[in-house]
């Protein structure tokens, strides 16, 4: 009887060990593309309104002076990176389903290059818009 219950409580301990296992493997895995696409997105979504701020505080100090035109170019910079997220955002969603997007369906063939293009071109968008931000807010003095 005494080795059918240390038995048991050793069979009780493996299962506590490996249920424990499945879950930190689970809680550390690593993202997928899809999931690293729509964190990028994430990140630079946000700073739209950034964007938004800093053009109409430069569209006041537009002139044609040397430095008006630099504050011109900075909001022409600006409206392009904003028209970027806008059109990356239009072109995602018309290529992928909310399934695709937020519960991770799996993807066609084409549809997995289509996401390859996709995560390079968000990237490009958040580069574009840091960028813009940072150079407007140089001008400024911020």
């Amino acid at each position: 009887m005494k080795k059918a219950s240390y038995f048991f409580l050793l069979l009780c301990l493996i299962f506590a060990v490996s249920c424990k296992g499945e879950q930190k493997e689970t809680e550390t895995k690593e993202p997928t593309q899809m999931e690293r696409v729509m964190a990028t997105h994430d990140e630079v979504m946000p700073k739209m309104s950034t964007i938004n701020k800093l053009i109409t505080e430069l569209e006041t100090k537009v002139d044609t002076t040397t430095q008006g035109v630099k504050y011109g170019k900075a909001v022409n910079e600006l409206k392009d990176a904003n028209k970027q997220m806008m059109d990356w955002m239009g072109g995602f969603v018309a290529r992928f389903n909310s399934d695709e997007i937020t519960k991770g369906k799996a993807l066609s063939e084409e549809k997995q290059l289509w996401l390859d293009k996709e995560e390079e071109k968000v990237i490009a968008v958040k580069d574009k818009m840091n960028g813009s931000i940072e150079r407007a807010e140089a001008l400024l003095g911020k």
